[in-house]
């Protein structure tokens, strides 16, 4: 059969690809951003946990924390409403009637939750401890107490109160040889008198001693750390402090020393703690 010539003959055009650079896709991008994510999460962290305080921390590691429950009154911040959650009985708004648990009836009905007698601490009382140590040591302007007497007192505050330690030293002690006070503790017992009229909070007066440098026949320890309280106990009350608000004199004798050596003459102290109202 013969091939019409009039026919256009169909041509197939072939592309050759070039060698250049393909397409790599996005994978790096995706890594690069959990990398940036990553990292600013790790800057977070660092800034708060310098940036917080322990009762903060504690609310966002209940916060986070997988394997108890949220408590409900547990927060970590310190805004509006301190940290505290609106079902917390130190923020519900009281009218003089109704029962919470700082107003509990007979029942103990009370609305949001249940105390079990281990309330956290007042805020009020907590910032007035707060203030009266800053007042002792100076911290916001200045000190109830002068650079010669500051280097015998150490102030923290604990679960317990606002501790205020006065310790001696080898060149200045605060008892005589004799077990009289010295004109060092003198002053000191009328520096904390005198912040005892900044607050209501009962006080307890503890006493330690080094132990001694050689083996007795018998431990005087016992009742020269009590002598010591004792005395301290005196020197407030003449200073002004009424006896009501001694709520306890203990002797720890040795047992508890500030510094490891437990000769040092460091770990003769007086501990007054100015205690929480539970």
């Amino acid at each position: 059969m013969a091939v019409d010539s009039n026919v256009a003959p169909v041509i197939i055009k072939r592309k050759k690809k070039g060698g250049g650079h393909g397409h790599h896709g996005g994978a790096w991008k995706v890594a690069y951003a959990d990398f940036v994510t990553a990292m600013m999460a790790f800057f977070m962290l660092m800034w708060l946990l310098n940036a917080t305080t322990e009762k903060q921390r504690k609310g966002l590691a209940d916060y986070f924390n997988p394997t108890i429950a949220v408590a409900r009154i547990s927060g970590g911040g310190d805004g509006l409403m301190g940290g505290e959650s609106t079902f917390s009985e130190n923020v519900l708004p009281r009218m003089g009637t109704g029962s919470t648990s700082l107003q509990a009836t007979e029942m103990h009905a009370a609305r949001g939750s249940v105390s079990s007698g281990t309330a956290e601490p007042d805020a009020a009382e907590e910032a007035a401890l707060e203030e009266l140590r800053d007042r002792l040591t100076g911290r916001h302007g200045e000190s109830m107490v002068d650079d010669g007497l500051m280097r015998h007192v150490v102030t923290r505050v604990t679960d317990e109160g606002l501790v205020v330690e006065l310790f001696e030293t080898a060149d200045a002690p605060l008892f005589e040889p004799d077990g009289s006070p010295t004109y060092l503790l003198q002053r000191l017992s009328q520096i904390i008198a005198g912040a005892a009229e900044m607050v209501r909070n009962p006080l307890a007066i503890e006493g330690h001693v080094p132990a001694a440098p050689i083996v007795l026949a018998r431990d005087s320890s016992w009742e020269r750390s009590a002598d010591r309280a004792g005395q301290m106990r005196a020197l407030l009350g003449q200073a002004g402090v009424p006896k009501g608000r001694i709520a306890r004199v203990t002797s720890h004798a040795d047992r508890e020393p500030a510094r490891a050596n437990p000769m040092d003459p460091r770990n003769g102290r007086i501990e007054v703690i100015f205690l929480r109202q539970r």
